[in-house]
């Protein structure tokens, strides 16, 4: 294929891969929309209290839908303080996201409705927010004390047969496990079974995930050999950064959310292929209890609609310690958040913790504010009531700050080809936009976004459209796949000139860069396709979707080739893009709605 193209369809190759990267953004760290991917931060379905004062409340998304439930309840429970009543508000945002928005000050144009009360996954995020509030020199809104109203620690979740095959569950294992066989060239064959490949984690972006934060400073401590605070010398000393950066190497892909393993997870199991997606993967307790029962998202509305898997998750206490998901209860202490509402947000923490309230909680499989097991826990032959042994502390923001930095640095590094459609619906305006076109708005988000690539990741962008100078060309190359550190300047200026031109040729385009990417693959890194399109296959030289799965899910084996895909607008195929992500153990990323771009763009990111 031609490699060569008018500038135009540079500009707009560049716009596409922009728009591509934005759109993935949007899942969040804790919650997933489509194949795994989160949708926009959303207001939940609460009934809301007539005549009462309302407390918004931004809750991570792994316990929305249970504090709805609670808040409905609430709601009618008919509580009042002083005379006065309240009626709970719940939203959904991912903890790593609403910390992001909360330290540049919230916009409700771009985050949703300003909170109230924010009950991130964990506290740490808690101690980052205080910490960016003071970098950034703004006032300092959090209160004193954050009370918990739930918790769930974090576990290393594994298929039973190849946790058994370690010593599981009489035999401790953790960290020290996980590297030592991940760093063995005969892989499980060191265990007697070659047959399950080497070993691959699953892991999510620690900027975003609790889960991702939480397995990363649990990886620190192990590689100190003692199970204490960290200090900054020990995220400094070049034996712990090699020791992290090893277990880093193992990981199949980052990513915003759990649920993108969990779902491909499930979908592996249900073709008979469950011990050949991952071997572990880092997740709450509580998610294992959900998978096992069919039910990976956690959603109460949806359990019972899948049977159970064939291989059950287990979950392994690394024995080097773990960090609980507190729910910490924040009541903020910004401009917007009156007396009032403070008083009435106290009431709504005290009834959460009622014996009903916890009981709501630890029936859905967490455990309390204090740690106790509920009756899900007790009966379960996959988690262990007392399976923590050795309860870590989160760092100090200072520690904690200065682990998502060497992070950045010892991470698996990614090769990536942004696929970008500059077809001519580009060119359409978004509503309530102030009449901005996709494009435009693909171009300002792909700009800042590019910079969260780290200078030594390879990354490249096409732009796909039909009625290119070649008529059997599908794609041209805005820039090759390189460190992007040697063309990032060179890429951006090619985006900002970016204009939409003519048809999709989605299939034709994708067949195409996977057979480009399968072909100098690297198993050193992360190696992936992002493609972004806001429509439909218009090619009929190729139609043929059932050859593009069935070649796409050949190749994703240990380390292969994954194809993320980003549905931009309300005429994008978000259903042939998650047949097309699935078949690659991906995640396809849902951006109907065209403003939710930059956050998606962030999303998809945090794969790599």
């Amino acid at each position: 294929m031609a490699n060569k193209a008018p500038l135009a369809v540079a500009a707009v190759v560049g716009i596409v891969a922009i728009v591509g990267l934005k759109l993935v953004t949007g899942s969040t760290g804790d919650a997933q929309s489509t194949t795994g991917a989160t949708a926009p931060d959303t207001t939940t379905a609460a009934t809301p209290r007539r005549g009462c004062t309302t407390v918004t409340v931004a809750a991570s998304s792994e316990k929305a839908a249970l504090l709805t439930r609670l808040a409905n309840d609430y709601n009618t429970s008919g509580r009042t303080v002083h005379g006065h009543c309240f009626g709970m508000r719940v939203t959904t945002a991912a903890s790593g996201t609403a910390e992001t928005a909360l330290a540049r000050g919230w916009d409700p144009t771009s985050d949703g409705a300003r909170p109230d009360v924010w009950t991130p996954a964990a506290s740490s995020w808690v101690g980052l927010l205080r910490k960016d509030l003071s970098t950034h020199d703004r006032p300092d809104m959090l209160p004193i004390t954050t009370p918990s109203i739930t918790s769930t620690p974090l576990v290393l979740a594994m298929p039973k047969p190849m946790a058994t095959a370690l010593g599981w569950p009489k035999k401790p294992l953790g960290w020290g496990d996980v590297l030592s066989l991940a760093n063995n060239p005969a892989g499980w064959g060191a265990k007697g079974h070659p047959q399950w490949g080497k070993f691959t984690l699953g892991k999510t972006n620690p900027n975003i995930s609790t889960s991702g934060l939480e397995a990363t400073v649990g990886a620190f401590v192990a590689a100190t050999g003692r199970s204490s605070d960290l200090s900054a010398h020990d995220i400094a000393d070049p034996k712990v950064r090699r020791y992290v950066a090893d277990v880093e190497h193992s990981v199949v892909h980052y990513g915003d959310t759990t649920l993108t393993y969990l779902s491909n997870l499930q979908r592996a199991d249900d073709a008979g292929s469950g011990l050949g997606y991952v071997s572990a993967v880092a997740v709450e307790e509580k998610s294992v209890l959900d998978y096992d029962a069919g039910n990976p998202t956690g959603d109460p509305k949806t359990r019972g609609d899948h049977r159970p898997p064939k291989v059950p998750l287990v979950a392994v206490y690394p024995k080097e310690g773990t960090l609980y998901s507190d729910s910490p209860w924040v009541t903020l202490n910004a401009p917007w958040v009156s007396t009032a509402k403070r008083a009435g947000a106290a009431d709504m923490l005290a009834y959460l913790r009622t014996r009903a309230a916890q009981k709501v909680f630890t029936d859905a499989g967490f455990r309390t504010y204090d740690h106790k097991a509920g009756t899900p826990i007790e009966r379960s032959d996959a988690v262990l009531p007392d399976g923590v042994k050795v309860t870590l502390s989160p760092p100090s923001p200072d520690v904690l700050a200065g682990v998502r930095t060497t992070w950045s640095q010892v991470r698996k590094r990614a090769r990536v080809l942004l696929l970008l459609d500059v077809s001519g619906s580009m060119g359409e305006e978004v509503a309530n936009s102030g009449g901005a076109t996709k494009l435009r708005l693909a171009k300002r988000a792909a700009l800042a976004a590019l910079d969260d690539f780290a200078p030594t990741d390879q990354v490249g962008v096409w732009a796909f459209t039909t009625g290119l100078p070649d008529p059997h060309n599908t794609y041209t190359e805005l820039a090759p796949v390189a460190p992007i550190g040697t063309q990032r300047a060179k890429v951006k200026r090619a985006i900002s000139d970016l204009i939409p031109l003519s048809g999709t040729p989605l299939y034709a385009a994708i067949r195409a860069a996977a057979q480009k990417m399968d072909a100098t693959l690297d198993p050193d890194s992360i190696n992936a396709v992002v493609v972004l399109t806001d429509g439909k296959n218009e090619y009929p030289q190729d139609t043929d979707l059932t050859g593009l799965v069935h070649d796409l899910g050949a190749g994703t084996s240990e380390g292969g080739l994954r194809v993320f895909s980003i549905a931009y607008g309300d005429g994008a195929d978000l259903g042939t893009l998650k047949k097309i992500s699935q078949a690659s153990d991906a995640a396809a990323y849902d951006a109907t709605n065209a403003a939710t771009i930059s956050k998606v763009f962030t999303a998809v990111i945090s794969n790599f």
